[in-house]
């Protein structure tokens, strides 16, 4: 087949059943806490590790107002010594106890040196626990002792083109009646605590205040207008990593910015899998390997028979839906119209393989065939 047919380019992936698997991997060397074929849930803790306590410089000379050299005859504690916050460190008492000097730990921790040619004492926090979490329901299929964990489901699974805030799980629950309805508050009540919340073509700014509010655990929206997400997240959206913002709750964007109708799969996808149990995840990147934002629904009842889906890369061809992922397009849906087999000359100077493709507007615009993915539908 000739290179116009067709090319291949990711998929942004919408599909009732799968097989979905997540490799849980410890930043550092640590112990893994799971055996292979053991059943985990999404909050079960696979692994965990400790990351070295941060040192803090106490400058005991300049403290109490003596040299370097005269420090030793005034210390209280030793190296290897663990302290309190507010011991006392080292300090003297003069002139009849008229004055009194005394340098007290700022923090807790463990005496790890100190500096006779300074006079300074380094003391190190204690070690942070890092516990890693399995995510998703389902079976543990690897181990790699001390470094991560491979969990496997089957699993309906939505993937979003932008997303924001973490790892989260909760019961699905609809809050809108088709994929066109628009998110107000008054649909958003105390019960939806601890829920991943689905609506239609657009989450309004009141709408993820409440949401943030009654303590929902995830929302996800055909879209939301940029203006209302960067009032949440207090920031300008302009980089294109996503996934560690402190907002209490998780978004998914299924269409992009705007008034965007979720696309119907999706829409009933979550229709019919109101009440169970979901993950969720707003990590989003857009750059060399791509991430992208997700709700993973296991379903653990259905049997690993050939019927689920596989995820991957897909065709492209004419005709083929998709979406861009890049600016000055960003977020537009269009149908692929010619695939060139030339290279064309980017604003960069980079000579690209590009696609043309026919926006809903009617528009033909020419992007880089990395700036676009198929919609898998």
């Amino acid at each position: 087949m000739s290179e116009e047919s067709f090319a291949y380019t990711p998929g942004l992936a919408v599909t009732p059943l799968t097989y979905i698997t997540r490799e849980r991997t410890l930043p550092i060397k640590g112990e893994t806490l799971v055996s292979p074929g053991q059943r985990v849930d999404f909050d079960t803790i696979v692994g965990r590790c400790f990351l070295e306590g941060s040192p803090y410089i106490v400058k005991v000379a300049e403290l109490l107002g003596v040299e370097p050299e005269e420090v030793p005859r005034y210390l209280r504690v030793r190296v290897g010594d663990a302290v309190r916050k507010g011991a006392v460190l080292a300090g003297y008492t003069a002139f009849l106890g008229l004055i009194k000097k005394a340098v007290e730990s700022p923090i807790e921790g463990v005496v790890e040196s100190f500096s006779e040619l300074t006079g300074h004492l380094t003391i190190r926090s204690p070690p942070r626990a890092i516990e890693l979490r399995a995510y998703i329901r389902g079976a543990v299929l690897k181990v790699v002792p001390g470094e991560s964990v491979t969990i496997g489901t089957p699993a309906a699974f939505v993937q979003g083109i932008i997303g924001f805030g973490g790892e989260r799980h909760g019961a699905i629950e609809l809050v809108s009646s088709s994929n066109r309805d628009v998110v107000t508050p008054d649909q958003i009540g105390e019960h939806h605590a601890g829920r991943i919340i689905v609506g239609g073509s657009l989450v309004t700014y009141e709408a993820l205040e409440k949401a943030r509010k009654v303590g929902v655990a995830g929302v996800v929206a055909g879209g939301a207008k940029i203006t209302d997400l960067e009032r949440i997240l207090g920031y300008r959206i302009g980089v294109a990593i996503t996934g560690r913002e402190n907002i209490g709750f998780t978004i998914v964007l299924t269409e992009g910015f705007g008034r965007l109708p979720m696309s119907e799969r999706a829409f009933s996808i979550f229709r019919e899998n109101e009440g169970r149990e979901a993950a969720i995840n707003g990590a989003t990147q857009v750059r060399a390997g791509v991430i992208r934002p997700e709700v993973i629904i296991p379903r653990e009842e259905k049997a690993l028979t050939g019927e689920l889906g596989s995820l991957g890369e897909g065709r492209m061809k004419v005709g083929s839906v998709v979406r861009i992922i890049r600016y000055p397009y960003f977020g537009e849906i269009g149908t692929v119209v010619e695939l060139p087999v030339e290279l064309h000359k980017i604003e960069t100077e980079s000579p690209v393989r590009v696609v043309k493709v026919r926006l809903q507007d009617g528009r033909v615009v020419v992007v880089p065939r990395a700036n676009v993915e198929i919609i898998s539908e």
